[in-house]
């Protein structure tokens, strides 16, 4: 039941709550959400259900994603309720060094080209989920998006509007990219199906690779080992040494080599978690942006429930300011330290402690902070983030994080999936990069690689700072929660910078406000803007606030007077949010999913 302290949940709904006891998934994409219910129903578990609907996206939300890009994960299994991380995300090649990206006239890692990739990690990080925790063979599980690609898949309308957009790369730049994308000189028509069957040949190499060995495990190991040392590193290697141009304007050359496919691999490690109201809360660790959203809980936890509701003047007041606290401290203090060789850790338990939190809540008053403003560690030096109101080198084509325009506008997300099987295992995914709008087009292989590496910074001082084998402070931001050590719900959204932005409000109507999931993912949202973007340019807005006009004139109004500077984005637009629940005691479970952007749905029963 809605709190008596929040404003009531919204009268109607867009989707409905889901309630079952078999299977539940969310994602965003109807054809993923539709190979997830499939592989339940075909006795998979929730693992190999998330593994086979994650290929599936590389092909239909390729402006979003692809095999070249990263990944996050947050899983818990039916015997080990213990969430763990699974990261997916690559390190910086050894050859990303700061030197050479000065002899490269480079003030910022570009938003798009080659020079900007990662070593892409999603591919090996899914298939080590299917080693350790599925139950079907890699051939199994690919056998969807097998079809998909040799036979035919739907394009939404958004991947043509994406490459309408780079057009003119394509054509003058990116000549494989247009070959492509272009066929005819025109994007691809939503209303045929695509294919792309070179993909799918890399793919088949990957289960051939597995040819004469004895077990499961061993089979998707051969694939991963293959995937690393041979076509797939070869090739995306010398295709990208050849210079192209990026968004600097100039050409650069790439410089991953299949030596650093070959020393990367997916990995394990714990989650980092802090409670709010009773409820635990999982993330990533600080090498990721998860830690913002336990920081911003932390701050709000000091205050009364009639105080955090995102639907009135005070309360999105509080969020608001939270956040901007909470992400200067990412700024300042997060990234990947090289612990072994004498770099000082993250100092997450100050950060996290509610000693810190009141210190920081301390600071908001009720105006608009207009400053930047991390706080202090003991022992860490604070790095001052660069602040830009405007890019240095204009607009260029294929840059960012494809979630908001400068508008506010959506033009698109990364993507998310949730599941949750009848046993109790369950997984929040969040997979993105490698987009189709990040490089070139590699013919051979049918994806491209993607430009993690911008949310590096140039300046050695940063705790972010581009250093080869240490991986860039992604924004994919999954989450489980937790009741009394058993997981509850897996939830996340695209949208980079704002991804725990808009989980932050989620959760407020969800564990304070009483809100269903379905009726906190209908619910308006809001987003601050006032912190450096992790995407090229990296700029920010002094005191901005990106809200949704259903929020009421009333509270816009009262927001404005109080200093922030609102950008209306209208009234359907931020965030892409879906969940999966499950209650341990009866069993049912749930999901809701995100009707913004019409193609994310839950299913199950």
């Amino acid at each position: 039941m809605p709190s008596a302290s929040f404003s009531p949940a919204p009268p109607s709904l867009t989707r409905p709550d889901l309630r079952g006891t078999f299977g539940m998934c969310a994602t965003t994409h109807w054809c993923a959400t539709g190979v997830v219910q499939a592989v339940l129903e075909r006795g998979g578990n929730a693992f190999d259900a998330a593994v086979a609907a994650a290929f599936v996206l590389h092909l239909v939300e390729p402006h979003l994603n692809g095999p070249g890009g990263d990944l996050c994960a947050i899983v818990a299994t039916a015997d080990d309720p213990a969430p763990r991380v699974l990261v997916g995300q690559g390190p910086a090649p050894t050859g990303a060094t700061l030197q050479h990206f000065a002899a490269e006239g480079l003030d910022l890692v570009p938003g798009a080209g080659g020079l900007a990739a990662a070593v892409p990690g999603a591919v090996d990080a899914w298939l080590l989920l299917l080693r350790d925790h599925g139950t079907w063979e890699l051939a199994e599980v690919w056998a969807y998006v097998l079809d998909y690609a040799e036979h035919g898949y739907p394009l939404v309308p958004r991947v043509a509007a994406t490459v309408a957009s780079v057009r003119d790369l394509f054509t003058r730049h990116w000549t494989t990219s247009a070959d492509f994308w272009l066929p005819g000189g025109d994007p691809r028509p939503s209303t045929e199906l695509a294919t792309n069957p070179a993909y799918a040949a890399v793919l088949r190499g990957l289960v051939a690779a597995g040819a004469g060995t004895t077990t499961r495990e061993e089979r998707i190991d051969a694939a991963r080992l293959e995937w690393r040392t041979g076509l797939v590193a070869r090739t995306a290697s010398a295709f990208l040494a050849t210079p192209h141009r990026h968004s600097s304007g100039r050409d650069h050359a790439g410089v991953i080599a299949v030596a650093d496919f070959a020393a990367h691999e997916a990995s394990w490690e714990p989650a980092t978690t802090r409670d709010f109201r009773g409820w635990t809360v999982a993330k990533t660790g600080a090498w990721g942006q998860g830690p913002v959203l336990l920081q911003a809980l932390a701050i709000l936890d000091g205050y009364p429930d009639d105080e955090l509701d995102p639907q009135t003047e005070l309360g999105a007041h509080h969020v608001l300011e939270a956040l901007k606290l909470a992400l200067a401290d990412r700024d300042a203090y997060y990234g990947d330290p090289d612990v072994a060789a004498g770099d000082k850790p993250v100092p997450l338990e100050v950060l996290l402690s509610d000693a810190y939190a009141a210190e920081r809540r301390a600071l908001i008053t009720d105006r608009a902070s207009t400053e930047v403003r991390p706080g202090e560690v003991p022992g860490h030096v604070r790095f001052r983030v660069p602040l830009l109101t405007e890019s240095p080198t204009g607009e260029a084509a294929g840059v960012g994080e494809p979630t908001v325009a400068p508008t506010g506008r959506t033009r698109g997300d990364t993507c998310h999936l949730d599941v949750v099987d009848r046993w109790g295992n369950i997984v929040s995914a969040t997979p993105s990069g490698g987009w189709l709008q990040s490089s070139p087009h590699i013919p051979e292989l049918g994806f491209c690689l993607g430009s993690r590496l911008q949310m590096t910074w140039l300046d050695p001082t940063s705790p972010s700072a581009l250093r080869p084998g240490r991986r860039p402070r992604t924004t994919l931001s999954p989450t489980l929660l937790l009741r009394d050590g058993v997981p509850v719900s897996a939830l996340g959204t695209p949208g980079g910078d704002q991804q725990d932005q808009w989980q932050l409000v989620y959760l407020l109507r969800v564990l304070v406000g009483g809100y269903t999931p379905q009726q906190a993912i209908d619910a308006p949202t809001l987003h601050t803007s006032a912190m450096a973007g992790s995407f090229w340019p990296r700029t920010w807005t002094p005191a901005g606030a990106v809200v949704e006009d259903r929020l009421g004139t009333a509270v816009l109004a009262g927001l404005a007077a109080r200093g922030h500077v609102l950008t209306r984005a209208g009234d359907w637009t931020l965030g892409r949010l879906s969940a999966v629940t499950r209650d341990p005691a009866t069993g049912e479970l749930g999901a809701a999913a995100n009707s913004r952007g019409e193609q994310g749905y839950a299913a199950g029963r």
